[in-house]
Parts: structure tokens; sequence; C-alpha cells
């Protein structure tokens, strides 16, 4: 009589849903409200509120890693799940979320798509790339990190009110090339999310961009 081995009862996979439960997803699955939200308002032209849906999408997904990093007791298919629902929560969050925004913001006219097809590429690119080859020497990621294509934008943003439309639009088309050109670059840039004083950092950011979009609101 044979038994199986605690490696192959690790292959064996729960439900689907099961996954959903677990508390790190749950907080990436947060993210991903938050970034439909900003969707939802970049279409509506509702900046504001796209802004802070933009920013709390970051807040999450850095939230994601350290409570993950800090439970004891998560399976090895606890973390690929999570790790794989985390890549495919990002091109959502920090490449389709961008492009919509650049789109919408520019009324949706055909200049505006090969920007937003060169963004929403580099982020592929550079999460495929990630995930292929991870971080540079263990501890650098190779090109900009996609999360703050989300940070950038939400700050420059803060600038929209003061210049025309037509002006702005040319200053996000150019950011967004910019920022995918450093997605995609071989710069060596280190790994924030995993610093303490950086996630204060960027707790603080957050909220204090909420409080700035959110009066913008009232």
């Amino acid at each position: 009589m044979t038994t199986e081995s605690p490696e192959s009862q690790e292959l064996q996979p729960n439900s689907i849903l099961s996954y959903a439960k677990d508390l790190p997803n749950i907080c990436s699955l947060s993210g991903l409200a938050c970034t439909v939200l900003a969707i939802y308002f970049s279409i509506t032209g509702l900046y504001a509120a796209a802004m802070i849906g933009m920013i709390w999408a970051v807040a999450f997904d850095w939230a994601d890693g350290l409570i993950a990093r800090r439970m004891k007791g998560r399976s090895g298919n606890d973390r690929i799940f999570g790790g794989q629902l985390d890549v495919l929560i990002d091109i959502v969050s920090y490449g389709v979320t961008p492009a919509i925004l650049l789109l919408s913001y520019g009324n949706f006219e055909i200049i505006y798509l090969p920007a937003a097809f060169l963004m929403l590429t580099a982020s592929a690119l550079r999460l495929s790339y990630f995930t292929t080859f991870g971080l540079a020497g263990g501890t650098k990621y190779t090109g900009l990190a996609l999360d703050n294509n989300n940070i950038i934008i939400v700050f420059i943003f803060l600038f929209e009110g003061l210049v025309s439309h037509g002006t702005f639009s040319i200053i996000l088309y150019a950011s967004g090339l910019g920022l995918a050109a450093l997605n995609v670059s071989q710069i060596k840039t280190p790994k924030f999310s995993g610093n303490p004083i950086n996630v204060f950092i960027l707790a603080v950011y957050t909220l204090g961009m909420t409080a700035i979009y959110g009066w913008q609101l009232l």
C-alpha cells in the first residue's frame, strides 16, 4: 500500500474560490476594486475620483506583500497563486488604467491610441520580464516598477487645473510615453515596497492625495 507524500499532496489544487479567502489575496482584490473604480471614473471624466482609485490600488498592492510575508502557515500553492494573481492585477492597475485615463482625457481621439498601446505594451513586457528573471541580484528591479506609474501620474494630475486642457493633454501624453520607456529600460531601481519607511511614506502620500482629490470632489 502506498501513501501520498507531502509534496504530492501540496500539488493538489484547492477550488478556485478557496484562494479568495486568503488574506493577501483579499487585499489584492481590494486593490483591483479600486482599479475598476479608477477606470470607471476615468471614462466618465471624474478624474479626481480616478486619482483616488489609482493611488489606493498601489496602497493595497503594497499591503498584500507585507501581509503575505508576515503570515505563517501559507502553503507553496498559496504563495504561487498569490504571486500570479498579483501580476495579473498589476497589468490592469498600472497598464490598462493609465492607458484608459490618457484615452479619456484625450476625448478618445485616435491620436492617443499609439501612446495607450505603447504604455500597455511596456507594462506587459515589464511584467513578463520580471516573472521570468525576477529581481536583478535579488534586490533591484530592472526597469521602473509599474506601481510607480500610478504614483507619478497621481502627482502630475495635481497640476491639471493650472494649464489648459490641450496643454495638459500633451503633458499627460509625454508622461505616459516617458514612463513606458522607463518601464522597459535597463535602469536598476530598488524594491521600495519592502522597506517599512517607504511603506510609511506611501501611506502618508496616499492619505494626502485622497484628501486633496477628495476636497476637489466636494
